[in-house]
Formats: C-alpha cells, structure tokens, sequence
C-alpha cells in the first residue's frame, strides 16, 4: 500500500501522522510512505530521518492525496483537504464529527472512507486512541488554566497553589475518565484545592481511595456542578459521550453567577464542548470572555506540546495502520470489531450512529457495508 503523510495545516499545529520510526514499521513490511516535506520539521524530525526510515518525500500535500492509497494525519481535515479525498482512499486520523456538519457532509461527498481515531475502542472498552491526548490534554488544562488566572491574562489573580497564610485556587473538574483524572493529578501537585464530579460512583470510589482528604469527590448532577463552579476559581470541563456531542453541562446562566476572573478551560470543546458559552478557539487566539469569565476553549490543545504528543500519538495509532495496509479497510475492519468501531463515514454513507443521530444522517451500519 501507499500511504501517504501530509503536513498538518490547522492553525498552530505541528504533529504529524507518522513519526520515522512509524514509517520504519510500514516501510519494513513492504509498504511504501510518502511524507510532505518539513512535515516534522517544527518538532525535530528531520526530512533526512525520514529517508532514513524509508520514506519518499513530496513538496506538495495534492501529489500525497492525488497518489496514496490511505491518508495518516492527525487533526481533521480542512476543506481543502476533504476536498483532495476520493472515493474508496482511506482517512485514518481523528475526526470529531458530531460538532461539524461542514466536514461531514465533505467526507460524505469525498466518497472516502473515513476511520477516526476517538472511537476506535479498546478490549478493556475504553479509547485507546483518544486516551494519549487525553492524558496530554487534561495535564496541560491545569497549566493553562493556571496562567490564565494571572491577572494580566484576564483571571482573577490567584496563585493555584496558594501560599502559606492565604488559600490555594479551588479547581473543579467535571469529568473523572482520561481527562479528568490527569488534571486532578496536575491540581493536587500543584497544592490546589480540588473538587471532582462524575457520574459513576465506582470511579469517584477509586479517587478516593487514591488521593484521600486531598481532593473532594461529588456525584454529578445539576445542583453539585452548579454549586462547584460558582465556588471555584478554575473550572475544567472533561466529559466525553464516544462519538457524540458534548452535553451542556454548565448553562450559561452558571456562568453569569460565577465569580469574575474565574477561567474555564473546556477540554471537551473538540466535541462541541460542554459549557454552553462556548465555541473553539486557537493557539494564536486562546481564549476570550463572556460575563468576565475568561473561556479557553483551544481544540487541539497538545498541539502545543506538539513532540510529546506526536509520539504518544503514534505509539497508540501505529498498530491500527498496519493492519489497514497489511489487510486492507474491508478485511482489518471484519477481523477488528474494535477498529471497525472507528469507521465514521463510509463510501458516502455515515456509519457511526452517534453522529448520524447529532447531525440528521441515516445511519448505516458497518456491516451492512463490509458484507
């Protein structure tokens, strides 16, 4: 197979699909890779670690998309991008579909076949695709979440650890998966008074169990997260439904009744976000402010620390590549439950049916395309 690795182009980002030790993988099986030139170059991967590792180099991402029998990126395609696919190539990347109705209906009429990252499921049940930057992305809630308490970056101008004599910031997050728990460990650390809500009481238990009187655990309802946030200092917000729209879980009237200066920083903003004030912001541009509550809403935030993520990244996507070029999508994706979980959009047909609910599609299973 060809496989083709385009240069990122979304604002501020600077991962890549392949790192060279990715391509050594597929290139060692046969398989030829395509890489655009200076694809890695923001993070240290030389377009000669490339070559080294087997690859081919292109200067232009429509050589990639006109030539390779599958595409490996890591953010979403942008139109331009979607608009190079065609029928039958393979996409495999994340997609976050649910939120964006532009994209979707461009794969649906690219004809490609679209496999995401974040809802290729795990034996354990979990997304182990998605997990990495989850990891990435709640760590980097807390830092950014701290810096944006500073009073010169709009926050109310409280340390997040305090110091002796004067209390710490009262962090409060919603969500205890992936997300949630890495920015609990970064919150705790950083001497931060921590508050944490999910609905699953079994979880919460294994919180407790772990970090004890550190942190307060709460069971996820109207009335806690409403009583938490108007409270706290710095809100992250870290719910995740597979596949499907965010809920609104902090209504804009919650964020009229919050302290001013308080900042929020909604992780889940990739899939439509999960306060009801916000809407997707860059790297350039973070955040802005509604009722004098600073929202930073970035989605793609580990693309700011692009290296780390890339290679995380890949350590979890790579084994999925090479089955999709070892067997092809309709073989990798019958042998694979777990993969053929990833299948979004399929040869014009939307097939997975959380976004086919959200976004008006009929739904058609995978099955119903593999047979």
């Amino acid at each position: 197979m060809l496989i083709g690795v385009p240069k990122e182009i979304k604002n501020h980002e600077y991962r890549v699909g392949l790192t060279p030790a990715s391509v050594r993988e597929l290139t060692g099986r046969g398989h030829q890779v395509v890489v655009q030139t200076a694809a890695g170059a923001a993070i240290g991967l030389s377009d000669d670690t490339y070559v080294a590792a087997g690859a081919t180099l292109s200067d232009s991402a429509a050589e990639i998309f006109a030539k390779a029998d599958m595409i490996v990126k890591v953010k979403e395609p942008q139109p331009v991008e979607c608009a190079m696919l065609r029928p039958g190539q393979i996409l495999y990347t994340y997609l976050h579909l649910a939120p964006d109705p532009e994209q979707t209906a461009a794969l649906v009429k690219s004809g490609a076949v679209c496999i995401a990252y974040e809802t290729i499921t795990g034996p354990g049940g979990g997304l182990p695709l998605l997990a990495p930057m989850s990891e990435v992305a709640g760590r980097m809630s807390i830092q950014a979440g701290a810096a944006h308490l500073e009073k010169s970056k709009g926050g109310i101008g409280v340390l997040l650890g305090g110091v002796p004599g004067v209390a710490p910031a009262h962090v409060a997050i919603i969500g205890a998966g992936v997300v949630g728990t890495n920015a609990l460990q970064m919150a705790v650390g950083l001497g931060a008074k921590v508050t944490i809500l999910d609905t699953n009481v079994d979880r919460l238990r294994q919180l407790d169990l772990v970090f004890g009187n550190r942190i307060s655990t709460l069971y996820s309802n109207s009335q806690s997260i409403e009583e938490s946030v108007l409270d706290a200092d710095l809100v992250i917000g870290g719910v995740l439904i597979p596949g499907a729209a965010a809920p609104k879980l902090v209504t804009r009237s919650m964020i009229k009744a919050m302290k001013a200066g308080t900042v929020v920083v909604d992780v889940a903003i990739d899939q439509g976000g999960c306060f009801e004030t916000s809407h997707a912001t860059t790297h350039a541009e973070p955040t802005y402010v509604v009722d004098d509550v600073v929202h930073y809403c970035v989605a793609n935030m580990p693309g700011a620390v692009a290296r780390t993520s890339a290679f995380a990244l890949n350590n979890a996507t790579i084994r999925h590549a090479v089955a999709l070029a070892e067997k092809g999508w309709r073989r990798a994706l019958s042998e694979n439950a777990h993969l053929k979980a990833g299948l979004n959009v399929c040869e014009g047909h939307v097939t997975y049916e959380a976004v086919a609910k959200d976004l008006g599609y009929t739904y058609v299973p995978a099955d119903q395309l593999l047979n």
